[in-house]
């Protein structure tokens, strides 16, 4: 099961929930994922010029989508991958089907890191992917898995550019789930 996690990472946040989701993914049997920096080396005159990537992300199984919240959205990095994707693979839903899931990190407690999770989530729609979010309560209790209870997917707060243990908690988890999902795909024929 071939796992991409496509991110942009600016202080190294988005990067560490990237490794902690993959690690969630591995812990799965068959489970294989691919970790996806995007860089800045690879926009040139604010376009997203790495056909590879997008050839590795059309032979996923599932993709997990990673940003940081700058100003209530993704970074402009990830969005120039995001527009990247318009083109053929929109047109012709190359991603259709695909499992998706997504996650973010902000400063704040709520700095509209849920939009950005919602942006995420419409991209996944756009190429007729189908969307995992938490399964997780989130109760509010500020050390357990999803504390700040975004059912959508994982949303984390970055104190003094380290990520809450709650949040790592969450992003393995995440990881996990995605997998899962996608082995029980896998097993039903579908």
């Amino acid at each position: 099961m071939k796992i991409v996690i496509v991110y942009h990472s600016i202080t190294g946040t988005t990067a560490q929930l990237a490794e902690t989701v993959a690690a969630g993914c591995r812990s799965v049997a068959a489970a294989e994922p691919q970790l996806i920096r995007i860089e800045g080396v690879d926009i040139q005159q604010g376009r997203y010029k790495n056909s590879a990537v997008l050839e590795v992300i059309d032979h996923s199984d599932a993709v997990i989508f990673g940003s940081p919240t700058f100003m209530g959205s993704v970074s402009a990095q990830f969005k120039a991958f995001a527009d990247a994707t318009a083109g053929d693979h929109w047109v012709e839903q190359l991603w259709a089907d695909k499992i998706a899931a997504g996650f973010t990190v902000g400063t704040g407690y709520c700095g509209d890191t849920l939009h950005c999770l919602h942006y995420l989530q419409i991209l996944a729609a756009q190429h007729g992917m189908l969307w995992t979010g938490l399964d997780l309560a989130g109760a509010g209790d500020v050390k357990a898995p999803n504390r700040l209870g975004a059912q959508a997917g994982l949303i984390a707060r970055a104190v003094d550019s380290a990520i809450e243990a709650p949040d790592l908690e969450t992003a393995f988890y995440l990881g996990q789930r995605v997998a899962r999902i996608v082995s029980r795909l896998r097993r039903s024929g579908l």
